[in-house]
């Protein structure tokens, strides 16, 4: 948008002149993803993992994934457990190198994807069973990423609900008729 001086000169706006939010905060997600990429690969080397890194920015968040190595289900753990401290240090990398708290994922040899993809059926079909016998559902105790995963898979369904209760680290989704 442009407005004419009294001279008849264009003169850019304060619109026009302000960067572009939404190109800003990519290129800030994409530092992000590189920064974690860079401390990742320097850790893959201390522990003397091979694998390759793919860097990538889904809707608010960075995204790295590690892939192609052998033995990389060691850095997943036992129901992804080092996987999820090696995101909160690669959070906190970043957040070091750039003084703002990171929301990055990490993925390791797509176990995260795989675990999305069950997380999504169970809370299909707990949803389906709710409906079907208008009983309540527990489901056994789950991580927040896992317990919003079934959140989400439920409230595509009409009819049921989803709430979380219990105590951290036995808090569990209930799914409810609505």
């Amino acid at each position: 948008m442009t407005v004419e001086t009294d001279g008849g000169d264009p003169t850019v706006t304060a619109a026009t002149a302000a960067p572009d939010a939404a190109t800003d905060a990519e290129e800030a997600l994409i530092e992000e993803g590189e920064i974690a990429g860079d401390y990742l690969e320097q850790l893959l080397d201390v522990l003397d993992f091979d694998g390759d890194i793919d860097l990538d920015v889904e809707g608010d968040r960075a995204v790295v994934s590690i892939d192609g190595g052998k033995d990389l289900s060691k850095l997943v753990g036992r129901r992804g457990e080092v996987l999820d401290a090696l995101q909160e240090l690669t959070r906190l990398a970043v957040q070091q190198a750039t003084g703002v708290r990171s929301r990055l994922m990490l993925d390791v040899a797509g176990w995260r994807a795989k675990r999305r993809s069950e997380l999504s059926a169970l809370g299909t079909e707990a949803a389906k069973r709710v409906l079907e016998t208008g009983e309540r559902e527990a489901l056994s105790p789950m991580t927040p990423f896992e317990r919003k995963i079934v959140h989400d898979a439920v409230a595509a369904l009409d009819g049921v609900v989803s709430e979380s209760e219990g105590v951290e680290p036995n808090r569990r989704v209930v799914v409810l008729p609505a």
